[in-house]
């Protein structure tokens, strides 16, 4: 009875491997068409993580196959029944349309099984999901998830099986942390009289909850006057007993080279009376950098979307990754905290191309950083219909335009080589817009331009500049230019009284000084013809002295000859003496 049993299941599973081989074979020569076999791969995302024990968490399975289109995928996943349990299977956003064997899974067995069908013409690209599978972990441990067998079956006519990458997946299963913070945990005293749980404090390592770099820790405690001895166990097990003696009792003590992990520092002390109660400190360690991080950008429905979803698949084996600092371009960096979907969904870019730099850093600062560069394509500028090319500083300033329905435009005005203002309209449903400045411009040079981004956030590059002139009105024109008339002619007016009065003045001055030389003169010239006059009188005696020696003595030929000429050269000099002043006279 139970061999005829075990032959009708045999057929049965041989006559449904049958059926499910008619069925695909019938959609291959159906609905397929020939083509070359290209690669394609199965794989999980996120593929790595760390959870604590009862925790659920999910994961998905995703075929890419970039350049080939697939009809038919199927696989069998196996996890560690002791560290996982399945909690469901989700064909929610599958790109399977047609299952041939209903997602399965057997926690006993720790396998999920799955086949399932596109149709005609098939799915090409990437990030293509089959399932999302959750689990419930169970454990602490490191949790290993691998396609143990798989195929991925080209739409090509024949079912050639293209696959030629099977993914894993690891997540890091963490004890739960109960009891106090620090110390960690405390072993009462066995009897009255012994000491109490020492507390243990580290400057190293003072937090039992995080995690630290420093591979080295150092501990101290405080010792009472009675302690005789002290017992210590370094260990990965938060309640194992200290064994190692020390006589007289230490209050202080360093370790180095200690491995990466969650350890456990145990001490008791002693007095006459015995063994007191144990102190149980963790301190965690780690030093190495996580392991890996990819960055996947999820597809996206065309180019020209700004902002874009990324998974983050990251691992650290010893403490987890905690966050995420990301860098977009030159932009100041941001701190991300993953919520656990993996996908970190960029603000809105402008189009171009860009670079975003990664850094996954673990729980002890440790990181490891990557990068990925893509190209955002910009939608049509805006048009600009209407705009003033010159207006008064009395005008409003207002632009009509045409662009995408009911997006968004954003008009830039800037004077001269000022910093341009930015200001923001809606375009209505048959995407025409109209921009009015809420104030009225001063006068100047200006240029305007526009941007658009539409209802999906996809942005435009800017229009070409337009420029216009805001002047003031004809009428203060013709004011100012009154007022600037004016203010010359007075100007001018003003500087002719200017100079007449100093010419007045320097009349004036000339005058006085003219009546003075000519005082200085007369005076002068009196002066000179009295001096001269004298000095004639006296040449005069002297040569009646000579000549009346020459009655006593003949003058001799020289003498006579200089009398002669003295006489005749102070009647020269004074005819020129006189005729100067008689010139300056004239002059004055």
């Amino acid at each position: 009875m139970a061999d005829r049993q075990t032959k009708i299941k045999v057929k049965n599973k041989i006559n449904k491997k049958t059926w499910l081989g008619a069925v695909v074979l019938a959609l291959f020569f159906i609905f397929g068409h020939q083509v070359k076999a290209q690669a394609a791969s199965l794989y999980f995302s996120p593929s790595a993580g760390s959870y604590t024990v009862g925790k659920t968490f999910s994961t998905a399975v995703y075929v890419s196959s970039a350049s080939q289109a697939i009809n038919a995928v199927s696989g069998v996943i196996r996890f560690p029944s002791d560290l996982l349990e399945v909690t469901s299977v989700s064909k929610s956003g599958s790109v399977l349309t047609f299952w041939v064997q209903e997602p399965s899974y057997s926690n006993s067995n720790g396998e999920i099984n799955f086949e399932g069908i596109v149709m005609n013409p098939g799915f090409t690209g990437t990030g293509g999901k089959i399932i999302t599978i959750t689990f419930k972990t169970k454990t602490a441990g490191v949790a290993n998830l691998s396609l143990g067998s798989g195929s991925v079956l080209a739409n090509d006519g024949q079912g050639t099986n293209i696959i030629n990458s099977l993914g894993t997946a690891r997540f890091n299963i963490e004890a739960k942390q109960v009891g106090p913070a620090a110390p960690e945990g405390e072993t009462p005293s066995e009897s009255v009289g012994t000491p109490p749980a020492p507390k243990i404090e580290s400057s190293t390592h003072p937090d039992p909850n995080a995690w630290y770099a420093n591979n080295n820790p150092e501990f101290s405690w405080v010792l009472a006057k009675d302690i005789t001895s002290a017992s210590l166990l370094v260990s990965n097990k938060p309640q194992d007993v200290p064994s190692i003696n020390y006589t007289p009792a230490i209050s202080s003590k360093s370790l180095a080279g200690i491995d990466d992990g969650a350890w456990y520092l145990h001490i008791r002390l002693r007095n006459k009376l015995g063994w007191g109660g144990t102190t149980h400190y963790r301190f965690q360690i780690d030093r190495t950098n996580p392991e890996y991080l990819n960055i996947k950008m999820l597809d996206r429905a065309n180019l020209t979307e700004a902002s874009l979803k990324f998974i983050f698949d990251a691992f650290d084996a010893a403490s987890g990754i905690e966050k995420y600092e990301i860098q977009m371009d030159n932009n100041d960096t941001i701190k991300w905290i993953d919520d656990g979907s993996h996908v970190y969904t960029t603000e809105s870019l402008v189009p171009g191309r860009h670079t975003m730099i990664v850094k996954a850093i673990d729980r002890a600062g440790n990181f490891v950083a990557n990068f990925v560069e893509f190209n955002i394509e910009a939608i049509n500028a805006p048009v600009i219909t209407y705009y003033p090319t010159s207006l008064t500083s009395k005008d409003i300033f207002l632009v009509k335009g045409e662009t995408y329905t009911n997006a968004k435009v954003f008009i830039s005005i800037r004077r001269d080589h000022d910093e341009p203002q930015k200001f923001e309209t809606q375009a209505d449903e048959n995407g025409k817009f109209t921009f009015v400045a809420d104030d009225k411009l001063s006068d100047g040079i200006y240029h305007f331009w526009a941007e658009a981004m539409d209802s999906k956030g996809a942005r435009s590059l800017p229009t070409q500049q337009y420029r216009f002139m805001v002047e003031q009105p004809k009428f203060i024109r013709i004011g100012s230019l009154a007022i600037s008339f004016l203010s010359v002619i007075i100007s001018l007016i003003a500087l002719l009284l200017g100079l007449v009065m100093f010419w007045g003045y320097s009349m004036r001055k000339a005058k006085t000084i003219s009546r003075r030389v000519k005082k200085e003169t007369v005076e002068a010239s009196t002066v000179l013809h009295q001096e001269f006059h004298k000095l004639k009188d006296n040449v005069k005696k002297q040569l009646t002295s000579i000549e009346c020696a020459g009655k006593k003595r003949a003058l001799t030929k020289e003498e006579a000859k200089l009398l002669k000429k003295l006489s005749a050269d102070l009647t020269v000099a004074e005819d020129k003496v006189a005729k100067e002043i008689s010139d300056i006279k004239k002059q004055v």
